[in-house]
Protein backbone atom coordinates (compact mmCIF):
# COMPACT_ATOMS: atom_id res chain seq x y z
CA UNK A 1 0.00 0.00 0.00
CA UNK A 2 1.66 3.47 -1.02
CA UNK A 3 2.48 5.73 1.88
CA UNK A 4 0.60 8.12 0.18
CA UNK A 5 -2.80 5.72 -0.28
CA UNK A 6 -5.07 5.93 -3.54
CA UNK A 7 -7.58 8.24 -4.81
CA UNK A 8 -10.81 7.48 -3.89
CA UNK A 9 -13.74 7.27 -6.83
CA UNK A 10 -17.32 8.36 -6.32
CA UNK A 11 -19.61 5.06 -5.90
CA UNK A 12 -21.17 5.08 -9.00
CA UNK A 13 -17.70 4.00 -11.20
CA UNK A 14 -18.04 0.90 -9.60
CA UNK A 15 -20.62 -2.47 -10.19
CA UNK A 16 -23.76 -2.47 -7.67
CA UNK A 17 -24.91 -5.26 -5.96
CA UNK A 18 -27.47 -6.16 -8.52
CA UNK A 19 -24.85 -5.51 -11.68
CA UNK A 20 -22.44 -8.11 -10.19
CA UNK A 21 -24.82 -10.60 -10.17
CA UNK A 22 -26.11 -9.63 -13.87
CA UNK A 23 -22.85 -10.28 -15.06
CA UNK A 24 -21.72 -13.19 -13.07
CA UNK A 25 -24.98 -14.88 -14.33
CA UNK A 26 -23.64 -13.57 -17.66
CA UNK A 27 -20.46 -15.66 -17.10
CA UNK A 28 -22.00 -18.60 -15.95
CA UNK A 29 -24.24 -18.96 -19.03
CA UNK A 30 -21.31 -18.63 -21.10
CA UNK A 31 -19.64 -21.64 -19.09
CA UNK A 32 -17.87 -19.83 -16.33
CA UNK A 33 -17.35 -22.60 -13.24
CA UNK A 34 -15.81 -20.90 -10.96
CA UNK A 35 -16.05 -17.29 -9.04
CA UNK A 36 -13.53 -15.76 -6.97
CA UNK A 37 -13.72 -12.73 -5.14
CA UNK A 38 -10.51 -10.49 -4.85
CA UNK A 39 -9.03 -7.19 -4.53
CA UNK A 40 -8.09 -4.61 -3.18
CA UNK A 41 -9.73 -6.66 -0.50
CA UNK A 42 -13.46 -7.30 -1.25
CA UNK A 43 -14.75 -7.33 2.32
CA UNK A 44 -14.53 -3.73 3.00
CA UNK A 45 -17.38 -3.27 0.65
CA UNK A 46 -20.34 -2.45 2.37
CA UNK A 47 -22.32 -5.11 0.60
CA UNK A 48 -20.04 -7.78 0.65
CA UNK A 49 -22.29 -9.98 2.40
CA UNK A 50 -25.24 -9.62 0.57
CA UNK A 51 -22.70 -10.17 -2.73
CA UNK A 52 -21.21 -13.47 -1.67
CA UNK A 53 -24.45 -14.56 -0.87
CA UNK A 54 -25.68 -13.96 -4.17
CA UNK A 55 -22.78 -15.48 -5.74
CA UNK A 56 -23.47 -18.41 -3.72
CA UNK A 57 -26.88 -19.38 -5.66
CA UNK A 58 -25.19 -19.57 -8.64
CA UNK A 59 -24.01 -23.13 -9.84
CA UNK A 60 -20.20 -22.60 -9.23
CA UNK A 61 -17.55 -23.11 -7.09
CA UNK A 62 -17.14 -19.91 -4.98
CA UNK A 63 -14.25 -18.61 -3.39
CA UNK A 64 -12.15 -15.28 -2.24
CA UNK A 65 -8.47 -13.44 -1.55
CA UNK A 66 -8.82 -11.42 0.86
CA UNK A 67 -6.43 -9.85 3.45
CA UNK A 68 -7.90 -11.68 6.55
CA UNK A 69 -8.22 -8.77 8.48
CA UNK A 70 -12.32 -9.01 8.64
CA UNK A 71 -12.96 -12.87 7.79
CA UNK A 72 -14.04 -13.15 11.18
CA UNK A 73 -16.87 -10.78 11.02
CA UNK A 74 -17.84 -13.41 7.38
CA UNK A 75 -17.78 -17.04 8.33
CA UNK A 76 -21.45 -17.72 8.75
CA UNK A 77 -21.68 -15.80 5.11
CA UNK A 78 -18.88 -17.69 4.05
CA UNK A 79 -21.11 -20.53 5.39
CA UNK A 80 -24.31 -19.70 3.94
CA UNK A 81 -23.03 -19.29 0.75
CA UNK A 82 -21.47 -22.52 0.38
CA UNK A 83 -17.60 -20.82 0.01
CA UNK A 84 -15.23 -23.41 1.27
CA UNK A 85 -11.85 -22.11 -0.34
CA UNK A 86 -9.87 -19.23 0.92
CA UNK A 87 -7.06 -17.78 0.01
CA UNK A 88 -5.13 -14.98 2.64
CA UNK A 89 -2.56 -12.42 1.36
CA UNK A 90 0.35 -12.52 3.65
CA UNK A 91 3.89 -11.62 2.35
CA UNK A 92 5.85 -12.16 5.69
CA UNK A 93 5.41 -13.76 8.79
CA UNK A 94 7.34 -10.49 10.96
CA UNK A 95 4.60 -8.19 12.38
CA UNK A 96 6.94 -5.49 11.41
CA UNK A 97 7.73 -6.10 8.01
CA UNK A 98 3.95 -6.54 7.51
CA UNK A 99 3.33 -3.03 9.52
CA UNK A 100 5.96 -1.80 6.49
CA UNK A 101 3.82 -3.22 3.69
CA UNK A 102 0.30 -2.58 4.71
CA UNK A 103 0.87 0.43 6.54
CA UNK A 104 -1.41 -1.42 9.27
CA UNK A 105 -0.84 -3.18 12.48
CA UNK A 106 -3.04 -5.96 11.64
CA UNK A 107 -0.46 -9.64 11.81
CA UNK A 108 -1.86 -11.27 14.67
CA UNK A 109 -5.31 -10.51 13.66
CA UNK A 110 -4.60 -12.10 9.96
CA UNK A 111 -2.69 -14.97 11.75
CA UNK A 112 -5.36 -15.47 14.20
CA UNK A 113 -7.94 -15.66 11.32
CA UNK A 114 -6.03 -18.23 9.72
CA UNK A 115 -6.35 -20.47 12.23
CA UNK A 116 -10.19 -19.35 12.35
CA UNK A 117 -10.71 -20.71 9.20
CA UNK A 118 -8.51 -23.88 9.14
CA UNK A 119 -10.47 -24.46 12.78
CA UNK A 120 -13.79 -24.29 10.45
CA UNK A 121 -13.19 -26.81 8.10
CA UNK A 122 -12.26 -24.26 4.94
CA UNK A 123 -9.53 -24.71 2.52
CA UNK A 124 -7.08 -22.19 2.77
CA UNK A 125 -4.42 -21.01 0.63
CA UNK A 126 -1.57 -18.37 1.85
CA UNK A 127 -0.66 -16.39 -0.96
CA UNK A 128 3.11 -14.49 -0.57
CA UNK A 129 4.54 -12.36 -3.01
CA UNK A 130 8.19 -13.32 -2.94
CA UNK A 131 10.08 -9.83 -2.99
CA UNK A 132 14.35 -10.14 -2.98
CA UNK A 133 15.92 -8.12 0.05
CA UNK A 134 12.31 -8.68 1.35
CA UNK A 135 11.04 -12.00 2.41
CA UNK A 136 13.04 -14.58 0.27
CA UNK A 137 14.67 -15.55 3.82
CA UNK A 138 11.12 -16.84 4.96
CA UNK A 139 10.57 -19.55 2.45
CA UNK A 140 10.89 -22.12 4.38
CA UNK A 141 9.12 -20.71 7.74
CA UNK A 142 6.24 -20.35 5.57
CA UNK A 143 6.90 -23.83 4.17
CA UNK A 144 7.37 -25.57 7.79
CA UNK A 145 3.64 -23.99 8.61
CA UNK A 146 2.57 -26.49 6.70
CA UNK A 147 3.79 -29.21 8.32
CA UNK A 148 1.39 -29.87 10.73
CA UNK A 149 -1.66 -28.09 9.49
CA UNK A 150 -3.47 -28.65 6.15
CA UNK A 151 -1.97 -24.89 4.82
CA UNK A 152 -1.31 -24.68 1.40
CA UNK A 153 1.27 -22.24 0.51
CA UNK A 154 2.04 -20.22 -2.96
CA UNK A 155 4.89 -18.33 -3.69
CA UNK A 156 3.53 -15.72 -6.38
CA UNK A 157 7.05 -14.14 -8.52
CA UNK A 158 6.72 -10.43 -8.68
CA UNK A 159 4.81 -8.80 -11.84
CA UNK A 160 5.24 -5.91 -12.99
CA UNK A 161 2.12 -2.91 -12.17
CA UNK A 162 1.59 0.56 -12.58
CA UNK A 163 3.38 2.06 -9.19
CA UNK A 164 5.46 -0.78 -7.56
CA UNK A 165 8.69 0.20 -9.38
CA UNK A 166 9.38 -3.57 -10.79
CA UNK A 167 12.34 -4.91 -12.20
CA UNK A 168 13.24 -8.40 -11.90
CA UNK A 169 16.65 -7.84 -9.52
CA UNK A 170 13.95 -7.89 -6.58
CA UNK A 171 12.23 -11.11 -8.14
CA UNK A 172 12.86 -14.76 -6.92
CA UNK A 173 11.78 -17.03 -9.25
CA UNK A 174 10.68 -20.46 -9.42
CA UNK A 175 14.19 -22.02 -9.98
CA UNK A 176 15.68 -20.47 -6.81
CA UNK A 177 12.65 -21.22 -4.58
CA UNK A 178 13.34 -25.09 -5.66
CA UNK A 179 17.07 -24.93 -4.92
CA UNK A 180 16.81 -23.46 -1.33
CA UNK A 181 14.06 -26.14 -0.46
CA UNK A 182 15.75 -28.67 -2.10
CA UNK A 183 19.27 -27.64 0.12
CA UNK A 184 16.87 -27.57 2.98
CA UNK A 185 15.35 -30.37 2.88
CA UNK A 186 17.45 -32.71 0.21
CA UNK A 187 16.53 -34.12 -2.42
CA UNK A 188 14.32 -37.23 -1.52
CA UNK A 189 11.99 -35.43 0.80
CA UNK A 190 9.97 -33.26 -1.83
CA UNK A 191 7.13 -34.73 -4.34
CA UNK A 192 6.32 -32.74 -6.99
CA UNK A 193 2.21 -33.44 -6.93
CA UNK A 194 0.33 -33.43 -10.63
CA UNK A 195 -0.69 -30.47 -12.27
CA UNK A 196 -4.46 -30.15 -12.24
CA UNK A 197 -5.99 -29.35 -15.57
CA UNK A 198 -5.37 -25.03 -15.95
CA UNK A 199 -3.74 -25.20 -12.58
CA UNK A 200 -1.60 -21.92 -12.20
CA UNK A 201 0.96 -23.41 -9.26
CA UNK A 202 3.56 -26.08 -10.04
CA UNK A 203 2.68 -27.75 -6.28
CA UNK A 204 5.28 -29.84 -4.00
CA UNK A 205 5.08 -31.05 -1.00
CA UNK A 206 7.02 -31.94 2.02
CA UNK A 207 6.95 -35.58 2.93
CA UNK A 208 4.95 -36.10 5.97
CA UNK A 209 3.48 -32.67 5.91
CA UNK A 210 -0.16 -32.43 5.84
CA UNK A 211 -0.48 -29.30 4.20
CA UNK A 212 1.42 -28.52 0.44
CA UNK A 213 3.62 -25.16 -0.73
CA UNK A 214 3.30 -23.98 -4.50
CA UNK A 215 4.76 -21.61 -6.75
CA UNK A 216 3.38 -19.39 -9.51
CA UNK A 217 6.03 -18.85 -11.72
CA UNK A 218 4.41 -16.74 -14.42
CA UNK A 219 7.80 -14.56 -15.16
CA UNK A 220 10.07 -17.20 -15.15
CA UNK A 221 7.73 -19.96 -16.30
CA UNK A 222 4.65 -18.95 -17.61
CA UNK A 223 1.45 -21.30 -17.67
CA UNK A 224 0.10 -19.22 -20.12
CA UNK A 225 -1.08 -22.35 -22.67
CA UNK A 226 -3.32 -23.70 -20.18
CA UNK A 227 -4.62 -20.53 -18.25
CA UNK A 228 -8.42 -20.00 -18.43
CA UNK A 229 -8.37 -17.21 -15.66
CA UNK A 230 -10.24 -13.71 -16.78
CA UNK A 231 -11.11 -10.88 -14.46
CA UNK A 232 -13.32 -8.67 -13.93
CA UNK A 233 -12.58 -5.80 -12.35
CA UNK A 234 -14.74 -3.78 -9.20
CA UNK A 235 -15.43 -1.09 -11.83
CA UNK A 236 -16.65 -3.61 -14.77
CA UNK A 237 -13.68 -3.51 -17.07
CA UNK A 238 -12.84 -7.23 -18.63
CA UNK A 239 -9.19 -7.81 -18.54
CA UNK A 240 -8.51 -11.06 -20.24
CA UNK A 241 -4.65 -11.12 -18.52
CA UNK A 242 -3.40 -9.88 -15.58
CA UNK A 243 -0.40 -9.00 -17.89
CA UNK A 244 -2.66 -6.69 -19.94
CA UNK A 245 -2.90 -3.21 -19.66
CA UNK A 246 -6.14 -3.33 -22.34
CA UNK A 247 -9.34 -3.38 -20.34
CA UNK A 248 -12.77 -3.80 -21.76
CA UNK A 249 -14.88 -1.98 -20.54
CA UNK A 250 -18.50 -4.17 -19.87
CA UNK A 251 -19.86 -1.89 -17.35
CA UNK A 252 -20.92 1.29 -19.29
CA UNK A 253 -22.15 -0.80 -22.33
CA UNK A 254 -24.26 -3.04 -19.87
CA UNK A 255 -25.63 0.39 -18.54
CA UNK A 256 -26.06 1.68 -22.00
CA UNK A 257 -28.60 -1.29 -22.47
CA UNK A 258 -26.21 -2.87 -24.91
CA UNK A 259 -25.79 -6.66 -25.24
CA UNK A 260 -21.92 -7.76 -23.58
CA UNK A 261 -21.31 -10.92 -24.48
CA UNK A 262 -20.51 -9.91 -27.93
CA UNK A 263 -17.51 -7.58 -26.27
CA UNK A 264 -16.68 -10.51 -23.65
CA UNK A 265 -16.39 -13.00 -26.55
CA UNK A 266 -14.01 -10.40 -28.40
CA UNK A 267 -11.96 -9.75 -25.62
CA UNK A 268 -11.47 -13.51 -24.36
CA UNK A 269 -10.84 -14.80 -28.16
CA UNK A 270 -8.06 -12.14 -28.54
CA UNK A 271 -6.42 -13.30 -25.72
CA UNK A 272 -2.41 -13.15 -25.93
CA UNK A 273 -0.49 -16.41 -26.30
CA UNK A 274 1.84 -15.22 -23.38
CA UNK A 275 1.84 -12.74 -20.71
CA UNK A 276 -0.38 -10.30 -22.64
CA UNK A 277 2.19 -10.03 -25.41
CA UNK A 278 5.09 -10.17 -23.14
CA UNK A 279 6.92 -13.12 -24.57
CA UNK A 280 10.46 -11.81 -23.21
CA UNK A 281 11.86 -10.73 -20.13
CA UNK A 282 13.28 -7.49 -22.35
CA UNK A 283 9.39 -7.07 -23.29
CA UNK A 284 8.61 -6.99 -19.37
CA UNK A 285 11.54 -4.45 -18.60
CA UNK A 286 9.79 -2.05 -21.11
CA UNK A 287 8.62 0.56 -17.83
CA UNK A 288 5.96 1.44 -21.06
CA UNK A 289 3.88 -2.08 -20.44
CA UNK A 290 4.21 -2.13 -16.64
CA UNK A 291 3.03 1.25 -16.43
CA UNK A 292 -0.28 0.58 -18.54
CA UNK A 293 -1.22 -2.15 -16.04
CA UNK A 294 -2.97 -1.08 -12.92
CA UNK A 295 -1.85 -1.39 -9.70
CA UNK A 296 -3.39 -4.63 -8.03
CA UNK A 297 -4.40 -2.44 -5.55
CA UNK A 298 -7.04 -0.46 -7.66
CA UNK A 299 -8.26 -3.54 -9.63
CA UNK A 300 -10.45 -5.27 -7.84
CA UNK A 301 -12.55 -7.94 -9.14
Amino acid sequence: MPAEGIALRDKSHFMTREEIKAFAEIFVSLGVNKIRLTGGEPLVRKCAAEVITDLGELDTDLSITTNGILVDQYIETFKKAGLKAVNVSLDTLHPDKFAIISRRNYFDKVYENIQLLLAEGFKVKINVVLMKGFNESEIIDFIQLSEKQKLHIRFIEFMPFNGNQWDWSKGVGLAEVLALVKSYYGDEAMQTLPLRPNETAKVYQINDYQGTFGIISSVTNPFCSTCNRIRLTADGKLKNCLFSGDETDLLTAYRNGEDIVPLILESVLHKKAVRAGMETMEDLLNPEASERNRSMITIGG
